[in-house]
């Protein structure tokens, strides 16, 4: 048996505020290095903030997993059930995030796995997400989950222009 246990659940609007603070936190841990302050700041308290993030699980905008491990939150995961791929049924992950301290430590497969048995629940045909040209640990981690790029798209953080690829796994 795994030493670090990872259980997966579904999230409900009374764990918005939870998801919101796991949400911000990751992200400035994730992002922080490779970005101004500036315009972290800005993405933060503008178009990333707390209550922004609440409200997106408090309304049901998605489907929400929480990872935790001894009853204590290390990520998330939100889904979204959105067409962007031409002539497919397909659901996207809009984010997997996990905190700094349970990287390498099964979250995010355990994320991963739940969100793939979610859409071939929902006989989805694939599954898409976006991910910053410049996360390479996260692109090499959805290319092990057989996820290839099939498109980008540009995504404002602050004032900084940066490019997403969007990867797809066909199921």
């Amino acid at each position: 048996m795994n030493e670090f246990e990872v259980t997966v659940s579904r999230a409900s609007a009374t764990d918005a505020e939870l998801i919101a603070d796991l949400s911000r936190t990751a992200f400035y841990q994730t992002f922080a290095k490779d970005n101004t302050a500036a315009d972290m700041e800005m993405f933060m308290n503008e178009q990333f903030t707390k209550e922004m993030l609440m409200k997106e699980v408090e309304e049901g905008n998605g489907i929400f997993l929480l990872a935790n491990h001894n009853h204590e939150a290390l990520g998330y995961a939100r889904m979204r059930v959105e067409n962007k791929l031409k002539d497919e049924s397909a659901i996207e992950i809009a984010r997997i995030y996990a905190l700094d301290k349970a990287i390498g430590k099964g979250v995010g497969k355990a994320l991963m796995q739940s969100c793939l048995q979610i859409a071939e629940e929902m006989q989805m045909k694939a599954v898409w997400l976006g991910v910053w040209e410049k996360n390479s640990r996260a692109i090499s981690f959805y290319e092990k989950w057989g996820f290839k790029k099939f498109d980008e798209h540009k995504f404002l953080l602050g004032t900084d222009l940066q490019t997403d690829c969007l990867m797809k796994k066909i199921l």
